[in-house]
């Protein structure tokens, strides 16, 4: 961040991506010029997707979704076609670690669980019941998996 009086501009970096913002114009041109120099880089012009988050720019909002990026863990975990619930979670539900019921792919448990705990960061309405199915991947059984299929029905039910 450089910051000079009430100017200000900032520099988001991943990896070797930058996001560039700042109070003027001139000030982010003036900071890619001096970036082009010593570095191999090219413009993309106004940010729209970042890191499967999408930005939408408009003279009065910025508006971030994830909406893409649900869709794709719905079509990943076979339920795009599932019918859409109200909430995340079934009420007073308890899951056991030592459940007896019959175990479930892990490996699909696991990057379905993980999918959505990235998806949490748009999403603070799922972040419960992401931590509650979180707690069985080291063996997940078809209860817990029952769970996260809800979670996707409320995901699918408001993906936008």
């Amino acid at each position: 961040m450089r910051q000079w009086g009430k100017e200000e501009l900032i520099i988001g970096v991943y990896v070797d991506d930058l996001i560039i913002t700042g109070t003027h114009m001139e000030d982010i041109n003036s900071f890619k010029h001096e970036m082009v120099a010593p570095f191999r880089m090219s413009d993309l012009g106004a940010l729209s997707n970042y890191l499967s988050i999408e930005v939408r720019q408009g003279k009065e909002e910025l508006t971030l979704s994830q909406s893409a990026y649900a869709s794709k863990l719905l079509e990943q975990s076979g339920m795009v076609k599932c019918k859409p619930c109200m909430t995340p979670m079934e009420e007073r539900l308890k899951l056991m670690k030592a459940s007896t019921v019959a175990k479930v792919d892990a490996t699909l448990y696991r990057s379905i669980v993980g999918g959505l705990c990235y998806l949490v960061h748009m999403r603070s309405d799922i972040a419960f019941t992401v931590g509650y199915v979180s707690r069985f991947m080291e063996d997940p059984r078809e209860d817990h998996w029952a769970t996260v299929k809800w979670l996707l029905c409320y995901v699918k039910g408001t993906v936008d």
